[in-house]
């Protein structure tokens, strides 16, 4: 196969490395090396791509990766100039990702690189949800590496991501994700587990905004907003209290379902609740017909915002609530079926840890572009590896 027009328009670097300085891999390039310096014959921006080129076109075990490295050795020579012509084997991959390199540098210089793209640097939204890794419980035990993401839904991009301490939860680690991001203007989005005033003090303080699911862990405010939407009784002779309640509704039809969604706000506690920077509450309930047997089901939800009635009316609300399961299925579910993430045991969780963000880099990379087919990128770039190392050594477009 022809790869020189790959290497074309490439300044080089000082060891005559072709690069792109706005690449992933000039990103990678800025990380510091922990390996001891006897018998390193690869360099580790050079292993990182490899990752990357290997995981692009299909494979996910580190066995997987290095035999994928292997059939596209002629290509990594040519455009890398290597003297070292023989490929590594599985276990230098996983050394790498123990020893090589740093957690943290390596979470924050793929997010530096994933900021330059300018429709993150647009996104308003950011969803915040945890994983455990299952592939990391060991036998006899009852949990493994639990990670909690900042996420663009929307875009596939996951900008921030924490291990949380097996001795804490999301709660405590959350804000440590948070505190990472420029929240001016953001909507941050979260499951009840996340309905905390300390960390929707801090994302209004930030003059960010918070949208909440409100369930028995704040029982009180539940309360609160269940009686508000619940139908009042009148003595006789009196009329019901002005209320200000906005609704809005969505119908989606498809896979055997049919999905009705109703959204109701009100800001009737924005003056009782001592809630920081309560803008409204809402009601929403989900009624579900499965076509096939025909049963229904109904489920009601109660949340609240920090957005105020007119920027966010019922619509906006109905959308950013239903945008945050995107990370269920838009991140979570392609990280175990597409990369079969949870299939892979890593008994070493720092391992584990590397390659779930290898696994977020790799999803950003196929889904950019507003292609919403992970597995059918994939197969595109096994058969051109030339375009899968475009990706990787050369600036975004």
């Amino acid at each position: 196969m022809d790869y020189s027009t790959l290497t074309q328009n490439l300044a080089q670097d000082a060891d005559g490395v072709l690069i792109d300085v706005h690449s992933l891999y000039a990103y990678f390039l800025r990380l510091v090396d922990r390996r001891g310096r006897r018998g390193r014959c690869y360099a580790l921006a050079l292993i990182l791509v490899a990752i990357g080129l290997a995981k692009l076109g299909g494979e996910d075990k580190p066995s997987g990766i290095a035999q994928g490295v292997r059939h596209r050795k002629e290509l990594l020579i040519e455009v890398f100039a290597l003297k070292h012509q023989r490929m590594p084997a599985h276990n230098t991959y996983r050394r790498v990702l123990r020893q090589g390199v740093g957690l943290e540098d390596l979470d924050r210089v793929i997010t530096a690189y994933l900021q330059t793209w300018p429709e993150v640097g647009a996104a308003t939204r950011i969803s915040l949800d945890g994983k455990t890794l299952r592939g990391t419980i060991a036998y006899g035990e009852t949990r493994g590496l639990h990670l909690l993401a900042a996420y663009l839904p929307g875009q596939g991009v996951t900008l921030f991501q924490v291990a949380v301490d097996v001795k804490e939860n999301e709660i405590v680690a959350a804000p440590k994700v948070l505190k990472l991001l420029d929240l001016q203007g953001k909507i941050v989005t979260g499951d009840a587990l996340f309905t905390q005033r300390a960390l929707s003090l801090l994302i209004v303080t930030a003059q960010g905004h918070y949208v909440w699911t409100v369930k028995d862990n704040q029982p009180q405010l539940r309360q609160d907003i269940e009686l508000l939407f619940q139908p009042e009784k009148c003595v006789p002779g009196f009329s019901p209290a002005p209320k200000d309640f906005r609704t809005a509704q969505t119908l989606n039809t498809g896979h055997g379902r049919i999905e009705k969604r109703t959204l109701t706000t009100s800001s009737l506690l924005n003056e009782t609740c001592d809630w920081p920077g309560l803008g409204q509450v809402f009601k929403l309930e989900r009624d579900i017909t499965l076509v096939g047997p025909q049963t229904k089901r109904e489920e009601v939800v109660y949340g609240m915002t920090s957005l105020t009635a007119t920027p966010a009316g019922p619509r906006q609300l109905l959308e950013i609530v239903r945008e945050h399961w995107d990370q269920e299925n838009g991140l979570h579910y392609r990280r175990d079926v597409t990369l079969k993430e949870d299939a892979s045991r890593f008994t070493d969780w720092t391992v584990a840890e590397a390659m779930a963000m290898i696994n977020n880099l790799v999803l950003a990379l196929l889904l950019r572009g507003g292609k919403d087919n992970a597995a059918q990128e994939r197969r595109y770039y096994a058969a051109h590896p030339d375009e899968a190392l475009k990706c990787l050594i050369t600036a975004p477009a």
